[in-house]
């Protein structure tokens, strides 16, 4: 999508721009990629921005705003492949060899990482925080995926943000009755793909795993990192197809060219997708570092049971996600 440019934001509607946070999560959550969810929320507040003089007040502007982003999530949506993650399209593992390498898909086959702090407020409700947390998941993003674009923002408005049937219906311009089904049917799907996570919140032990893994990787250490993992933990590496399962392959493949070019590294802590995550940046050719990938977490049981590693290769990531682009 073309996006528009608005202008000074100081120009528009606070109305609109309040909101501008939310849209993006529920955007994201659409559309599994952040870029595509800053072009559909920018392009929410062209439209905005456009009829906002001739905006009744018959709903409030946050109704309106939401039936303005879904028409346009839908739009997108229109005709496309969904997006996935490396183990959606593989059922086996791929070995630690540079060959499994081989195959790349382009960045709009992927779901694509989003930091909390993108599109969760950070002065809300701790209980509305944490299902906000839950639903950017990436199991939860990737299995959203799955569903027809009307039932997907069923579930998400009837599930995620809370809203009534009758809301949903009238923003979706259809009946409750065609909602109630909608938002039974995506619930079966889901329960299928088993792609609601548990909510929970990192206690002090989960605080010590991820300093241990930030000192071994920035060590490379990787006999201390390795017994770090679940003994089947997982790895993956979009935009590469190749995914790895067990702590054993994950330590091969990292003292393995390519991947052992990341000796050196420096790790910044964040929060993506509702989990730990860190920004690693690579030893750069006459010094300094660069940006080099996302590494999102999931924590099971006091180890780290999935990797999934967000690769910065066409430079563009970290600057969507608002990370430093060098050290």
């Amino acid at each position: 999508m073309t996006s528009v440019a608005l202008g000074p934001t100081d120009q528009l509607d606070p109305r609109l721009l309040e909101h501008r946070r939310e849209l993006t999560g529920y955007c994201y959550r659409m559309l599994g990629s952040i870029f595509d969810a800053e072009d559909a929320v920018q392009e929410t507040m062209v439209r905005a921005w456009r009829g906002i003089a001739d905006f009744e007040g018959r709903s409030a502007v946050r109704s309106w705003l939401y039936r303005i982003a879904t028409n346009v999530c839908l739009d997108q949506l229109s005709g496309r492949q969904r997006r996935a993650l490396p183990m959606d399209l593989s059922g086996s593992p791929y070995p630690p060899v540079e060959a499994s390498l081989a195959g790349r898909l382009p960045a709009s086959a992927w779901v694509e990482p989003v930091l909390d702090r993108q599109v969760i407020p950070e002065d809300g409700d701790p209980a509305e925080q944490a299902v906000a947390r839950e639903s950017i998941r990436l199991a939860f993003v990737a299995a959203l995926q799955h569903l027809p674009p009307r039932q997907r923002a069923v579930l998400i408005l009837r599930e995620v943000l809370r809203w009534k049937a009758e809301e949903v219906a009238q923003l979706l311009d259809t009946t409750v009755a065609s909602v109630n089904s909608a938002l039974q049917r995506a619930r079966a799907t889901l329960a299928d793909l088993e792609g609601r996570p548990a909510p929970r919140s990192l206690d002090s032990e989960d605080k010590a795993l991820l300093a241990r893994y930030l000192d071994a990787f920035e060590r490379y250490d990787i006999d201390a990192f390795v017994q770090l993992l679940h003994e089947d933990a997982t790895q993956h590496m979009p935009p590469f197809e190749m995914w790895l399962q067990g702590r054993e392959d994950i330590g091969a493949w990292m003292v393995t060219p390519p991947a052992s070019s990341c000796r050196g590294s420096k790790l910044i802590q964040t929060s993506a997708n509702g989990t730990p995550a860190f920004a690693q940046y690579r030893p750069a050719e006459g010094g300094g570092h660069l940006p080099w990938g996302l590494h999102v977490l999931e924590i099971e049981d006091g180890r780290i049971a999935h990797i999934s590693s967000f690769l910065n290769l066409d430079c563009e990531l970290f600057a969507a996600l608002g990370l430093p682009t060098s050290l």
